[in-house]
């Protein structure tokens, strides 16, 4: 701010609210971005802060799940796995998927989360729950990093091959997209948890059920006779998780053109929720 008293007021910053729905004013979480990499800070060192296995759960977690679908899809359902050895298609299929449950489940809480914060200093509400995406980026790299351990034993074992290639340069665009959506869908019921807290109560139910409406445990293949498999198709995150198993394994009957489908559907929900978002961040405080 000027201090001459003669000179005209310039203010260094200067909040001030939205004129219109379409103010989303992306720039200043840009401008935060020091204050988001606290809260990615923040938000890995609490999680496990007082815990004994500490990041270790990220390991043990995608490895019961492994088991567990390996007992009933593919040992009690006989469910075939389009050739890829069951430990690592079910494990591949989780990996990915866990990254998104996280995405969605934990920005669908933002505004009753993060009330007491909002309520007593001002910056970009949108800086947490893109900083909840990033923060999980760490999560989804250590379950990774474990998949490619159990990739590169059953490659020494000899019964799995190593599928390196070009296909690999396809991971980031499936990260994004899965960030996207999550983030997407995310702050769209975060924005709707303010007003109706029925949501915080079913968002984690239906992300189970989300989970078998996509081929996680399940090959898309295994579904081309079934009158229901279209139902399974509009899901935009079948394409992304079968495109994460094309990359890894290349055996799984994937076609780039069907990543269309999620992309534009990954700008819409950004859109949509990022509009909602900004409405609701302006008179969340009385309702919450």
């Amino acid at each position: 701010m000027s201090s001459h008293p003669n000179s005209p007021t310039h203010w260094d910053l200067e909040i001030k609210p939205q004129s219109s729905l379409f103010d989303l004013n992306l720039r200043e979480v840009w401008r935060y971005r020091d204050l988001m990499m606290l809260f990615v800070k923040r938000d890995f060192v609490a999680q496990y802060k007082q815990t004994i296995l500490g990041p270790l759960w990220h390991l043990i977690q995608p490895l019961f799940t492994t088991i567990v679908f390996l007992m009933v899809f593919g040992n009690i359902a006989g469910i075939p796995t389009d050739g890829v050895p069951p430990v690592l298609f079910y494990m591949s299929g989780i990996t990915i998927w866990n990254y998104f449950s996280s995405c969605l489940t934990n920005t669908s809480n933002t505004f009753v989360a993060n009330a007491g914060i909002f309520g007593k200093v001002y910056f970009p509400r949108l800086v947490i729950p893109v900083s909840v995406v990033l923060s999980n980026i760490v999560r989804l790299g250590i379950q990774f990093g474990l998949l490619l351990g159990v990739m590169v034993f059953y490659w020494i074992r000899g019964e799995a091959q190593v599928h390196i290639g070009l296909s690999w340069m396809l991971l980031p665009l499936l990260v994004l997209l899965m960030a996207g959506i999550g983030l997407g869908v995310g702050i769209i019921i975060s924005s709707l948890t303010t007003k109706y807290r029925d949501f915080t109560v079913l968002i984690g139910f239906a992300v189970q059920l989300l989970m078998y409406a996509t081929p996680v445990a399940y090959p898309l293949s295994f579904l081309k006779s079934k009158n229901f498999a279209y139902l399974i198709e509009w899901n935009p995150l079948s394409a992304v998780v079968e495109g994460f198993r094309y990359a890894l394994f290349g055996v799984t009957s994937f076609d780039m053109s069907s990543l269309i489908y999620p992309s534009v559907f990954m700008v819409v929900v950004l859109f949509i929720g990022t509009m909602i978002f900004s409405k609701v961040e302006r008179t969340f405080m009385d309702t919450v």
